[in-house]
């Protein structure tokens, strides 16, 4: 582990341990697990009193099927999470910040009056996760189309969608329609070559 990343690990457990579940140290990563209800005001601190003035990257999780690093253990906590990196300018420094999601609802507080660069990232989690940034200025969606059913980054979501769009000449207008391709299920093929990486009989 790197001192500096200890010693930082340890400043905010000092200062803020209240507001964490977990703070996880890997290598030269710090990753800091935040209550869904104190989220708003630990990334006010991380910014004021720890100098993370910058969000760099705001990104929703889904951990459907997820297994740790045993393969033979589920994972069986909540299914979705919004993770935030920051950066110290000043300092040199990141760190990163996870939120769990209740699944019933999908809902937690926006940072956009934190830092106003959560704007675009919320609603890009906001259209491919659909998690609800409460508080957001404008949460719509950014990169999918305005009619687009459904959340295309959830693992449950059909590879080929549920609808495709083409334009018709006849009504000049762009149309959807039910998606015509049939579902397929790809599994890997594994090639052997007789003889590959062994001695030649």
């Amino acid at each position: 582990m790197s001192e500096k990343i200890t010693a930082l690990a340890a400043r905010i457990q000092e200062k803020m341990g209240d507001s964490f579940d977990d703070i996880i140290e890997s290598g030269r990563e710090l990753t800091l697990v935040v209550q869904i209800d104190k989220l708003v005001s630990a990334c006010e601190k991380l910014r004021d009193e720890f100098r993370f003035d910058q969000l760099v990257d705001l990104c929703g999780v889904d951990y459907m099927d997820y297994r740790k690093e045993s393969a033979d253990e589920r994972y069986s906590g909540p299914r979705f999470a919004v993770v935030y990196h920051l950066q110290s300018i000043k300092d040199n420094r990141r760190v990163r910040v996870r939120v769990f999601l209740n699944d019933d609802s999908l809902l937690v507080d926006s940072v956009v009056g934190v830092w106003n660069s959560a704007n675009w990232y919320e609603r890009e989690a906001f259209d491919l996760y659909g998690i609800i940034f409460d508080g957001h200025p404008d949460l719509r969606r950014i990169l999918t189309d305005y009619g687009f059913i459904g959340h295309p980054f959830r693992k449950d979501f059909p590879i080929s969608g549920h609808v495709e769009m083409r334009y018709d000449e006849a009504k000049r207008r762009v149309v959807y329609e039910p998606v015509s391709i049939e579902p397929r299920v790809n599994v890997p093929r594994v090639i052997r070559e007789e003889g590959y990486g062994g001695r030649d009989s």
